[in-house]
């Protein structure tokens, strides 16, 4: 089935555009609805914070603030939204309980769009993308400027559940790709697993692949991203691992590999 809504957060910054722009390209390849919403920080985070120790004027003045720099952010990324020259769109403001209405809308929606530097931890929504992929799950493209759908995809592929799940997500966009690329590389991997299942799988649902094995590949993730941009890919499908919230960043080492690389879009699915 292909993807009927394409959700692009919006936080009213300068990222607003290069989302909406990738965003566009995506919904524009399916026909889809593109979903602008706007996700601005919410005051009840606020609150727990301000104990007994702040006045009452003090209190006033911060939440206010923060209502009045939601509501510049809101006009922003509405006029981001109403400049994106895709026709098929609406424009979602929320409000607080921020968090559950954004989990809300992306498991409203095909696939949650992203920009690179919020996916690496930069700016007001990134908390929301860690979010969005630990929690909620979503199936995820981290999008670099120039996004193009339509070209080569590479597919990290070991075996496991994480790029299964992937994989299968992917599937409408494979459809779209003029050539899918399975990357593997078994002796980096505890699992034993044959690529070729894989092509076949992909074959019986309307996607030819090829496979390339990296062979002797030392860390696993620098290499796939290698081979990724050796075949020209212009996006990597690849399955996310997360580790314990309680650590500094919530994705693993691999993950923090491919969310890293220079001029990749990547489509992640934990």
């Amino acid at each position: 089935m292909d993807w009927a809504r394409i959700m692009a957060p919006l936080s009213g910054g300068e990222s607003d555009k290069r989302v909406l722009a990738a965003s566009a390209e995506l919904a524009a390849a399916f026909d889809a609805e593109l979903a602008c919403v706007h996700a601005p920080a919410d005051v009840a985070d606020l609150i727990p914070w301000m104990g007994d120790g702040f006045m009452g004027g003090v209190q006033a003045t911060a939440v206010q603030s923060l209502r009045e720099a939601a509501a510049a952010g809101e006009k922003s990324a509405r006029a981001a939204a109403d400049a994106c020259g895709y026709a098929k769109k609406t424009f979602v403001a929320l409000s607080s309980p921020v968090w559950a209405a954004l989990a809300m809308e992306s498991r409203l929606s095909d696939l949650v769009v992203f920009d690179a530097a919020t996916a690496r931890g930069k700016g007001p929504l990134s908390e929301a993308f860690q979010q969005i992929m630990a929690d909620e799950q979503r199936p995820t493209l981290v999008a670099h400027e120039g996004l193009k759908i339509g070209g080569a995809v590479a597919l990290a592929w070991d075996g496991g559940k994480e790029a299964s799940r992937a994989m299968r997500t992917a599937i409408p966009i494979l459809r779209k790709a003029s050539r899918v690329v399975i990357l593997s590389a078994p002796k980096a991997s505890p699992r034993r697993f044959d690529p070729g299942l894989l092509k076949g799988f992909l074959e019986a649902r309307g996607v030819n692949a090829v496979v390339e094995t990296l062979c002797d590949p030392g860390d696993p993730a620098p290499a796939l991203v290698k081979a990724a941009k050796a075949v020209s890919a212009d996006i990597l499908v690849a399955g996310a691992f997360g580790h314990p919230r309680l650590q500094e960043y919530v994705f693993g080492g691999a993950t923090r590999t491919f969310l890293n690389s220079e001029g990749l879009s990547l489509f992640l699915s934990h």
